[in-house]
């Protein structure tokens, strides 16, 4: 192993198995870091602010970095590029937990490390930064998506410090986001600081005007060597699936499970109807010989919240599988799941989810800003934490919100694309009623869904809520009737406060 010291400004010691060597202080503290890669490629590179050396946990390091495809860092208080980011990111990994492992591309000088194998797989390009937190912020925010594991983790000390960590100026915010984001972008933070910050940085925009997109390759880290063959054939499993009017895709469901190579041990079936004097119409689960128990549970309260918490707490075996009435799949998945659950020492994996004729998107391992209650495999262990909230019932957020609060306890989401189910997106049951919303008869009616802002409430920044807002007042434009801008406006502020206020009634849902 080996550990970087710094001042934030230069390198000041490197420290190899607990002996000092030569290094060249002309050389910033990122090219040295990449320098120290290319010398001592099958070393474990940590970098640390020189006052919190001694309080590093550097067993913890020795073992969370071997196996080459995690970056982590942390830092205690604010991030470097300060929550003014969120004008610009509605994603998961702004709003930070400082309080458990968090994925994350927002990176710290302060303490953190990478194995040098993967630095190489890096381009040499991006650690020419003068600016060593502007250059980890850049290249977690490059090879996030193409496979590489970005995490804040504050296991990396064994004490807290009081240190004061740098913070980038306006110059620094402006640049990368013209280097990591669409140039629109630029022109929305702008909108955004002066309509809700009061400062007006347009000095900091005109430097963007002579700063070029980033040119690096954004090759993805090659983990092809990785070999999946874990031993699954005493991990158990249970399957949960919501079901409402879909009797002959429900089946076919079943059909798939019984076909698994690994099989489940109890399948979870929660079958709603809300017709009071209505009675299970799934026959078959008495009918026919199922290689699993069949938990059915039959409900008249409709609401597929609900329906998986009833399921959640029927859970039994080490792992769930929360799955659908309408998906289809291969013998093979179960048993693949459960093996990249396994080799990996994943908590949660998600898969590729097509509907019919989709294309991938993305073909690569990584951490995911997207959870699905449809095609999720998930350590039991979680239910102790989480669970559907209630209050999003019959309107749009509930699966964001369950990743959330995952996220949110120390368990990451990995979209895993070799797993594929595929979503038939089935014609709705023939008996579902629509839900009457508390809002329906407003005069004014809320915008966004006062679901959609309770999930903002509950997990985004204040910068992350208002970008938002930024950005659906142009979008809605567009859409609505209204062409006046100054009444278009004065009808938006209005929908806008009518949605704070129904999700804030909605936030009192148990």
């Amino acid at each position: 192993m080996i550990l970087l010291m710094h001042n934030f400004k230069e390198v000041t010691s490197i420290i190899l198995d607990d002996t000092s060597i030569p290094f060249n202080s002309r050389l910033s503290i990122a090219k040295n870091v990449y320098t120290l890669a290319l010398q001592f490629p099958n070393k474990i590179i940590i970098w640390s602010h020189e006052d919190v050396g001694s309080i590093i946990d550097l067993d913890y390091c020795s073992s969370i970095f071997e196996s080459g495809r995690s970056m982590r860092s942390y830092n205690p208080i604010k991030n470097y590029l300060t929550d003014t980011i969120g004008y610009v990111e509605d994603s998961p990994f702004i709003n930070v937990s400082k309080k458990v492992i968090y994925p994350t591309w927002q990176m710290s000088s302060l303490v953190g490390g990478i194995k040098a194998t993967v630095i190489l797989q890096t381009d040499e390009r991006s650690w020419d930064a003068t600016d060593f937190d502007y250059c980890l912020n850049s290249i977690a925010k490059i090879y996030q998506p193409l496979g590489l594991f970005c995490y804040s983790d504050p296991k990396l000390l064994k004490a807290t410090t009081k240190l004061v960590l740098p913070k980038a100026n306006f110059n620094q915010l402006f640049k990368f986001v013209k280097q990591h984001y669409k140039v629109i972008w630029v022109y929305l933070l702008l909108l955004n600081i002066l309509l809700h910050d009061k400062k007006v940085p347009f000095f900091s925009v005109l430097n963007t005007f002579f700063v070029k997109k980033h040119s690096v390759n954004n090759v993805a880290c090659d983990f092809k060597s990785e070999k999946i063959k874990s031993d699954v054939s005493k991990e158990t499993i249970d399957v949960i699936i919501p079901t409402i009017g879909r009797k002959q895709y429900l089946h076919d469901v079943l059909l798939d499970l019984k076909a698994q190579l690994h099989l489940p041990v109890r399948v979870i079936i929660v079958e709603q109807n809300p017709l009071l004097d209505s009675v299970s119409e799934l026959d078959y689960i008495e009918n026919e010989n199922w290689p699993f128990e069949i938990k059915h549970i039959f409900t008249h309260r409709a609401g597929a919240c609900n329906a998986r918490n009833l399921a959640l707490e029927e859970v039994k075996s080490k792992w769930f599988f929360l799955n659908d009435d309408d998906n289809r799949f291969e013998s093979t998945l179960i048993r693949d799941a459960l093996q990249y659950l396994l080799h990996y020492k994943f908590k949660c994996i998600t898969t590729f989810y097509p509907q019919k004729k989709e294309k991938m998107k993305s073909s690569l391992l990584n951490q995911s800003a997207i959870f699905g209650s449809g095609n999720a495999f998930l350590d039991a262990r979680c239910l102790n934490d989480v669970q559907f909230s209630n209050a999003l019932e019959f309107g749009y957020g509930e699966d964001s919100d369950f990743g959330m609060q995952l996220r949110n306890v120390g368990i990451d989401v990995i979209y895993v694309p070799k797993l594929v189910i595929v979503h038939l997106k089935a014609p709705i049951g023939g008996f579902r009623t629509k839900p009457v919303l508390k809002w329906s008869k407003e005069i004014i009616q809320p915008k966004p869904s006062p679901t959609i802002m309770l999930y903002k409430m509950k997990h985004n920044t204040t910068q992350q809520i208002l970008g938002y807002k930024s950005v659906l007042f142009f979008k809605y434009y567009k859409a609505q009737k209204i062409k006046n801008p100054f009444r278009y406006y004065e009808m938006f502020q209005k929908q806008w406060k009518q949605s704070v206020f129904w999700a804030t009634e909605l936030n009192k849902v148990k």
